[in-house]
């Protein structure tokens, strides 16, 4: 059985092959997420979250609050005590608990303390730097946003070390070379320097897709530009 060809059934009580629509198997729950490598799925009933795997069958005797997809064989998981994260045998990876977990991408996942503060662990649960951020988000491809205040934030890399020490009021990651930014006159896409690509401001903007952005002007109008900021199509 090939857990990738799988989705949620439509009353998401449990899946279905995607191809077929057949059940992956008799049992029923309250409810089921995704499945996630190895082949296994968060999914809930009357006795609590776990994971199950392809057969329907949960995979440990433990019960938690709920339950979250597995990424690198880590699932994060709630708790009375608090959120952490388990293995396939819904074993605490690490002793912390806290207020909020991620997933881990890019090997390493974000979380929050119960002082309200992010920063980023490692798969066995060790801080990777000592720096703590009003926010920050998942790495992708070693880079990751985090919010040194309410009106700052810049990119960090794996270490916590500032990428271009750079400042916007809004910030995405990076997606194939160039993020998402945001000042005081509104969005525009910035290079691995954090420099603009371009002059001009937008309302709204989409990261680039094959060379192309869909964006929205100040007056409400939508286009498609370069990643010169050149206007090669009004979508009028």
């Amino acid at each position: 059985m090939n857990w990738q060809n799988t989705r949620i059934s439509t009353d998401g009580t449990h899946h279905v092959y995607r191809d077929t629509g057949l059940p992956v198997y008799s049992a029923r729950f309250k409810w089921v997420l995704k499945f996630h490598e190895p082949g296994l799925a968060p999914a809930g009933d009357d006795t609590g979250a776990f994971h199950i795997n392809m057969n329907g069958e949960p995979i440990y005797e433990h019960r938690f609050l709920r339950t979250f997809g597995y990424y690198y064989h880590r699932a994060a998981i709630i708790m009375p005590e608090g959120w952490t994260h388990v293995d396939i045998h819904g074993n605490p990876v690490y002793s912390k608990r806290y207020a909020w977990t991620g997933n881990y991408q890019d090997e390493l996942c974000v979380v929050r303390d119960f002082d309200g503060r992010y920063f980023h662990i490692d798969l066995d649960g060790n801080r990777v730097y000592s720096e703590s951020f009003l926010y920050a988000g998942d790495y992708r491809n070693g880079i990751a946003v985090a919010r040194i205040s309410p009106i700052a934030c810049t990119h960090i890399d794996r270490t916590g070390n500032y990428v271009h020490g750079k400042y916007f009021l809004d910030l995405d990651v990076y997606h194939k070379g160039f993020a998402r930014a945001r000042d005081e006159s509104g969005w525009f896409h910035i290079d691995m320097e954090g420099n603009p690509l371009y002059n001009e401001r937008f309302n709204m903007i989409e990261p680039f897709y094959n060379g192309y952005a869909l964006c929205e002007t100040k007056s409400g109008k939508k286009m498609i530009i370069t990643e010169t900021g050149e206007i090669i199509h009004r979508l009028e």
